[in-house]
């Protein structure tokens, strides 16, 4: 399989690379590697994937948001799927930066359901966020759930996505497929997540921000069973048949929950952090930022049901494997 994936330098796009070119499949990767965070990171892990799969793995450095230029920077490529995972990350970062969400995660998305119109792709999978729930307070939150209430502006894009991709779906017939992941941590996670936060503040002995006083859940997510969703759903389109899919549509569009179906106190994710850096946290206990929710629990039953999805690595090993992973990584 020929799969464009956007967002190949970022920590989802990169883990999926990697899988992708493992069992064969030609990747076309799609990344402006713009400095949102720190750009060794995204330069190493492409370097990783230019070693591994050598001419059947290309990179394109295009911001996928300027529509003629992307195009343009396809034109002669063949593909057969999309992985759209491309975005402007971050909940608090969206407070204070709103307009580069309008640009990366509104135009962008757009555009990536343009080309895969025009190029009549068989399959795109994008990627939406457990953010769209919002306020929610039903527990665990189902693909069913209205979600028409965001509290951050990241989450009212992730969801305007999901409309644009329904009208999409239904104009043209494109199967597509929504991905609501639910706080994804691992091997090469990205420096802005609390994981690293907290790892490299204990580990230098500085205080860690714990916001709401420390009364947060999240249902945390290893970065292999994110892959291995992203990687079922990528290989099961949805069927143009008049039935009624996961997250309610009649068209050839599915959304699914991507989580590990448990939500972990905070605090309980601090103490295997402290347990893995052989240290104790300073804890600097700070009120409920803007945008945040306290809690998160991804409801799987949907694609649990349709595509055999079964999360496997629970905090207690994934954590460590983060950890051990952070201290190679920045020579520990």
């Amino acid at each position: 399989m020929k799969v464009l994936v956007t967002g190949a330098a970022g920590f989802i796009g990169y883990s999926l690379a990697t899988k992708l070119l493992a069992r064969g499949d030609t990747v076309i990767g799609v990344d402006c590697v713009n400095d949102y965070y720190d750009v060794r990171l995204k330069e190493a892990r492409l370097a990783a994937l230019a070693q591994q799969g050598g001419n059947r793995f290309t990179l394109l450095r295009q911001d996928f948001s300027d529509y003629p230029a992307l195009v343009a920077s396809l034109q002669g490529l063949e593909f057969d799927r999309i992985v759209h995972l491309g975005a402007q990350a971050g909940v608090r970062y969206s407070i204070t930066n709103p307009h580069a969400y309008l640009t990366a995660n509104l135009a962008g998305h757009l555009n990536l359901l343009e080309v895969a119109r025009h190029r009549e792709v068989e399959h795109m999978v994008y990627a939406s966020s457990s953010s769209v729930y919002g306020g929610n307070t039903k527990l665990p939150f189902s693909v069913e759930d209205r979600v028409d209430q965001p509290v951050s502006l990241y989450a009212a894009t992730k969801k305007a996505d999901e409309l644009m991709s329904e009208t999409y779906a239904h104009l043209y017939r494109l199967p597509l497929t929504g991905l609501r992941f639910f706080t994804v941590y691992g091997p090469w996670g990205r420096p802005d997540m609390m994981m690293w936060i907290f790892t490299k503040a204990i580990m230098e002995g500085r205080p860690i921000p714990v916001f709401n006083h420390g009364d947060m859940y999240r249902d945390f997510t290893f970065i292999d069973d994110i892959i291995a969703g992203v990687i079922a759903s990528l290989d099961n389109p949805p069927p143009d048949d008049g039935k009624e899919k996961a997250g309610g549509s009649t068209k050839p569009h599915r959304l699914y929950n991507i989580g590990n179906h448990r939500s972990e106190h905070l605090m309980k994710v601090v103490e295997i952090l402290e347990a893995e850096c052989g240290k104790k946290a300073e804890i600097d206990y700070q009120p409920m930022q803007p945008g945040d929710a306290r809690q998160s629990f991804a409801d799987i039953e949907a694609i649990s049901r349709d595509l055999g999805y079964k999360p496997t690595t629970s905090i207690d090993i994934g954590v460590p494997k983060f950890v051990q992973w952070y201290k190679e990584y920045n020579g520990l």
